[in-house]
């Protein structure tokens, strides 16, 4: 089993209590990094049931999503080497078979960040959310022409229309909070997207198409091939999914939130219909 659920390695903040995966019962995890610099995880799962968790605090600075509304994009010769890849089409961002609608689409918006923020509020307002529409192998095309999915799907087809438009696009993936919002349902890792603009990459989420705070993030890749949160190699069924992102008093003493990390959170839990294999509430 592979997994792919620790902070990354960007995320340079204070943290208390450990990361580290755990398992019950307890087996060898054995951690590496994948070639887009993510912290990956790889164990042998026993016969039977299997628990695997972790719990820690990280500090956030409080500050929503950076914006820039003039940051401007780059002609295709300047921009790094690295960032070249994130042009392409990729497993589920078909971005050539796409290539079409998009110039249909956001041909006529102003280049630069006005155009990326005119992909993410066609597909906020374009795509419905809800875990009935997830399934493993639907692509941004399948998005395009369903008009539904989870928020891997409307970061697909944002990332999708982005390099269909010749804006370098990534893929990322993490904890993302209720702070500043209300809370609408259980706990779940969150999918968004990177598109590099003026130098650097900036975070846009077609799903929540608003800054938001206290986003951390685990892993960025081309799409969720690359990074997604669990790869099994036989046959197994999730069946409880657990993610809690809490807020807690920025006046409590280092003490105190050890203490705090001493029982795990009571969370809702996503599961798993037998019948579909599919997420629902």
């Amino acid at each position: 089993m592979l997994l792919a659920l620790y902070p990354h390695p960007s995320v340079n903040r204070r943290m208390i209590g450990s990361d580290h995966i755990r398992t019950e019962p307890e087996t060898t995890v054995e951690e590496y990094t994948d070639i887009f610099g993510n912290r990956c995880a790889r164990l042998q799962a026993l016969r039977g049931s299997t628990a695997l968790w972790s719990d820690c605090i990280v500090e956030d600075s409080g500050e929503p999503d950076e914006f820039n509304w003039n940051a401007r994009q780059h002609e295709i010769l300047d921009l790094p080497v690295e960032t070249l890849p994130y042009l392409m089409a990729s497993r589920y961002c078909e971005s050539d078979e796409l290539a079409d609608r998009a110039w249909d689409l956001f041909g006529t918006t102003p280049p630069g960040w006005a155009r990326v923020q005119a992909i993410s509020n066609w597909v906020h307002n374009n795509v419905i959310f809800d875990y009935r529409f997830g399934r493993p192998t639907k692509t941004a095309v399948d998005v395009f022409r369903e008009g539904t999915g989870v928020c891997r799907d409307f970061a697909h087809l944002f990332i999708t229309f982005c390099r269909a438009m010749n804006f370098p696009a990534r893929y990322a993936s993490g904890y993302l909070g209720d702070i500043g919002v209300k809370a609408e349902s259980a706990g779940d890792f969150c999918a968004w997207s990177e598109v590099y603009l003026e130098g650097r990459w900036y975070t846009f989420d077609p799903r929540n198409n608003s800054p938001r705070i206290g986003r951390i993030l685990m892993v960025r890749g081309r799409d969720a091939t690359d990074v997604a949160m669990m790869t099994t190699f036989g046959n197994y069924q999730l069946t409880h999914l657990k993610v809690w992102t809490d807020e807690v008093d920025g006046n409590s003493s280092e003490s105190e939130l050890v203490d705090a990390l001493k029982n795990r959170p009571v969370a809702e839990a996503l599961v798993l219909e037998e019948s579909s294999g599919r997420l629902r509430m």
